[in-house]
């Protein structure tokens, strides 16, 4: 299922590299943690990884090639997808912000279900993810060897390292929350950098072409 150890540390070292590179998912990651603090970080990680290991799986039995030659079924998960991101946005934007005087005012939290749901639409619906482990993957796999295991493992493997990167993520932006929250009068600061981001990423995803994380 996974290849020689040669090859599957260079897998490895390739993996982290991509991981560590800021995408969608790691800015959702990141201000949902800065709009809602640990917690909520910690729960999106697990929602996106959810959502990509899906993708690997979508990959492995095929829906890649589907998404490869059928534009109108990758234009329909691309807008969904969109549609969904900037839904959250207008949802984060219009969370009432905490009253004048309060002395520890902190952004509403959602219930933690409901934010790793969020993080799991968000990545599922995101049909270059599919594209992208068909296209990498497929470079560390054996020729000779079952397609889809080899898929399913590599696919676990790039999943585990990048929830491990985006833990980092969520703990450095909550070490600079409280930071920010101190510098800002009131805790709507994060809902419209949070809401932002998210109609900023729904944007780009519905302007994306065929095939990031």
């Amino acid at each position: 299922m996974l290849p020689d150890t040669p090859l599957l540390l260079a897998f490895i070292g390739a993996s982290l590299t991509l991981a560590l590179t800021p995408g969608p998912a790691v800015v959702y990651i990141i201000a949902r943690t800065l709009a809602q603090g640990r917690a909520s970080g910690l729960a999106s990680v697990l929602g996106v990884a959810l959502g990509n290991l899906a993708n690997a799986v979508g990959a492995a039995i095929g829906l890649a090639a589907l998404f490869a030659v059928s534009s109108t079924a990758f234009t329909v998960v691309k807008w969904a997808g969109a549609a969904y991101l900037v839904y959250l946005g207008i949802r984060l934007w219009r969370t009432p912000a905490a009253a004048v005087g309060d002395a520890a005012p902190r952004v509403p939290a959602q219930p933690v279900h409901r934010v790793f749901r969020d993080g799991f639409v968000v990545a599922l619906l995101n049909p270059k993810t599919t594209l992208f482990f068909a296209a990498f993957l497929p470079q560390f796999m054996d020729a000779h060897a079952s397609p889809l295991l080899q898929t399913l493992a590599l696919g676990g493997v790039f999943v585990a390292i990048a929830c491990c990167t985006d833990l980092i993520y969520v703990l450095t932006a909550s070490l600079l929350a409280p930071r920010l929250a101190r510098a800002s009068r009131h805790a709507v600061w994060g809902n419209r950098l949070a809401g932002t981001s998210f109609i900023g990423l729904g944007v780009l995803t519905a302007m994306g072409t065929r095939p990031t994380r």
